[in-house]
């Protein structure tokens, strides 16, 4: 099936550079498509920079020889076929359509060989799913469909292209976190197949990828959740799957159990991403989010007429790790969500005791975590359940310990000592223990507030060390 796709709104989202560069390979016998995100998300009409081209007809040298009279491309691979070119920041791939056979277990158990003779259709056949399988023919802004893409498209329905589909088994989390980020259906079919590819078989880095996909594009990611469970694949994630049927007080979560409560609070995370963080202070957020209550299966029990779940807080850590420790070697990040886990209460703790509160116990908390980032995952928490002052999105424990943190100037650092070792070698001190146990002194007073400056601090040394 080949249609007209929008002809002018296509080319006016197009970089001239890639039409004249297509309308090149035309007049050297050749065809351009573009494939997979760009098409997919250009008919949703989402914005997009993903770049893949598909080219047709003409050999591999005379493309790269065509690409250096636009930049410098860099041929990643003879084997896989294709040309990477940068230009203007933006990236370009341009590969030659190809085989893919399976001659052995894991990601890399595949015979591939470049072929710039295959039909677009015989190509587009071992995509994964067929509203990634159009191409968009350049220059000629025609649509070529061979397998039902579009109108799969139309009805919000992720459906495989082909058999081929079981080859690589990462195409379960692609299901996974597409159905997610466009809140499609998985077809019946395409489901059967999901259940029963062998994901062990795959390295963390490809499994971390299509979670960071999930976690940092998708509106609503417990959509991709659910189909975690629907797929049966919570098996591979046995903190996620303990969290269903723990039982929580309906005073405080009258949405449901720990699972419930659980999705509710990452789609809360997901409003509070944003550009300016960055993905990886994005990713803390929704992993903090995601890992907060691992502690309560573990902690939860019936007590006096209530369900009771102590010290899930620090119950927590243990599984997050293991969860992490599956996912990413990344031990910044792995430390910085165990921090948010185990601080996870705290606002609400040290609200509910504000009358009482001293500012060293704020200044405390600052240096175990990064109260910008758990008031953000604490008011996820906080929003992520349906008492009346959470539909009404008041998080007042939130606004609360950030005004004070930002009055005591901790909202987005660690008090650091105003005592220095330096200034203390000043004074005549020798390195050694008593210099480290002088300054740890200083600081828990300047904590406490009862030293409020440097000034006072380096008075107050003066005069130790000399009575």
């Amino acid at each position: 099936m080949s249609v007209l796709i929008r002809p002018q709104e296509a080319l006016a989202k197009l970089p001239q550079v890639l039409l004249d560069i297509a309308r090149s390979i035309n007049d050297r016998g050749g065809a351009v498509y573009l494939v997979g995100g760009w098409v997919r998300n250009h008919l949703l009409g989402i914005p997009s920079e993903d770049f893949d081209c598909e080219v047709y007809g003409i050999e591999m040298e005379t493309l790269f020889k065509l690409l250096e009279s636009h930049g410098k491309p860099n041929l990643v691979g003879k084997a896989f076929g294709v040309i990477t070119l940068t230009l203007d920041g933006i990236p370009y791939d341009f590969a030659f359509p190809r085989t893919e056979n399976k001659v052995g277990p894991g990601h890399k158990g595949f015979a591939v060989v470049p072929d710039s003779q295959l039909t677009f259709a015989q190509a587009s056949a071992r995509r994964d799913f067929t509203v990634n399988a159009m191409g968009l023919k350049v220059p000629e802004m025609t649509l070529v469909d061979c397998h039902n893409g579009l109108r799969d498209l139309e009805a919000g329905l992720l459906r495989h292209v082909s058999p081929a589909f079981a080859e690589d088994p990462l195409r379960v989390m692609r299901a996974v976190q597409f159905a997610a980020r466009f809140e499609f259906d998985i077809a019946p079919e395409t489901q059967e197949f999901c259940r029963v590819l062998p994901i062990t078989e795959l390295p963390m880095e490809r499994m971390y990828g299509e979670w960071r996909k999930l976690l940092l594009k998708a509106a609503k990611p417990s959509i991709g959740l659910e189909w975690l469970r629907k797929l049966d694949l919570l098996e591979h994630y046995p903190e996620l799957k303990a969290l269903q049927g723990v039982q929580q007080d309906p005073q405080w979560h009258p949405e449901g159990d720990v699972w419930t409560h659980n999705n509710m609070v990452i789609d809360q995370a997901a409003l509070l991403r944003s550009v300016e963080y960055g993905e990886t202070e994005n990713l803390a957020l929704m992993f903090g989010a995601l890992c907060h209550d691992f502690g309560k299966p573990s902690t939860t029990h019936f007590d006096n007429g209530r369900w009771r779940s102590p010290g899930h807080d620090v119950a927590g850590e243990a599984p997050t790790r293991s969860f992490l420790a599956r996912l990413t070697r990344e031990v910044a990040l792995t430390e910085t969500v165990v921090s948010l886990v185990r601080e996870h209460l705290r606002p609400a703790m040290l609200y509910k005791a504000r009358d009482e509160i001293k500012p060293g116990a704020i200044r405390r908390l600052a240096l175990r975590v990064d109260i910008e980032k758990l008031l953000r995952v604490a008011r996820a928490d906080h929003l992520g359940r349906t008492t009346p002052d959470a539909l009404a999105r008041e998080f007042l424990a939130g606004d609360w310990l950030l005004a004070q943190s930002r009055h005591l100037n901790v909202f987005s650092q660690k008090p650091k000592p105003y005592l220095t070792g330096k200034f203390l070698l000043s004074l005549g001190l020798k390195p050694g223990p008593a210099m480290g146990e002088l300054i740890q002194e200083s600081f828990e007073l300047q904590l406490d507030g009862q030293l409020p400056d440097q000034a006072a601090a380096e008075l107050w040394a003066r005069l130790r060390l000399q009575g």
